[in-house]
This record gives C-alpha cells, structure tokens and sequence, in this order.
C-alpha cells in the first residue's frame, strides 16, 4: 500500500530531522539488498541524538521515549516507529535500528520485497 509505504517514509524523516541539530544532514539511500533483486533496503541516517545500545529495539515498542522526562526537549507519542515496524512487517519486510552510541547519530533501516519488472508486488 503505497499510502502506507509514505507514512513509513515520512515519520522516517520527520525523527531524523526532528532529533538531528539544526544544519545537520539526513540521508536517504535505497537499493538492491541481495544479487538476486529481490529485496530492496531502504536507509535514513542522521547526525542526531543517537541512541545506547539497548534502546536499539526499545525505540520499536509503543509509547516508548528514549528521554521520558517531562522536560524533554522533543515532542512526540513514541508511537511512530512502532507503527512504521508493524507497516514494514505487514508488507513482507522487517525493520530495525544501528547506531554508534548517544551523540552520534542513527540510521533506521527496512527491507521490502522488490516489484518484478512491470511493477506489480511480488506475491
């Protein structure tokens, strides 16, 4: 669902912008996930917050604020990320998080079947 599919994009880059510093760049990249083109891998990376290693599956559950304090200085529900998972998921993909450490950024991954030539989703 194409629809769907955009949402997933664009909460992706509305966090990578939202946690990264003002100037700070995002990028994007798509491409081929294995010789066969069967699966693309999609990336969004950012020079924000970054996140400890054992909030790297933590961001994916819902409600879940890797700063909860009440005076944190982002907004937000912490709901975005685990519905994008369960889009990906729901679409034959998986998702998932890597990061260096707190202030170094982050780049979120996930992978759906690629369309055949003609363009119709794989079955």
């Amino acid at each position: 669902d194409t629809n769907y599919l955009g949402q997933v994009i664009e909460n992706l880059l509305d966090n990578a912008i939202k946690f990264s510093p003002n100037g700070g760049c995002v990028v994007v990249r798509a491409a081929a996930a294995d010789d066969a083109r069967t699966t693309v891998v999609v990336s969004v990376c950012d020079q924000g917050i970054g996140l400890a290693a054992d909030q790297l599956e933590s961001i994916f559950q819902r409600f879940y604020q890797v700063d909860g304090s009440m005076t944190r200085p982002f907004g937000g529900l912490g709901i975005g990320l685990a519905l994008c998972r369960e889009i990906i998921e729901g679409h034959g993909g998986r998702m998932w998080a890597e990061s260096p450490g707190p202030g170094c950024g982050s780049t979120l991954y996930f992978t759906l079947p690629a369309a055949p030539p003609g363009g119709e989703p794989a079955e």
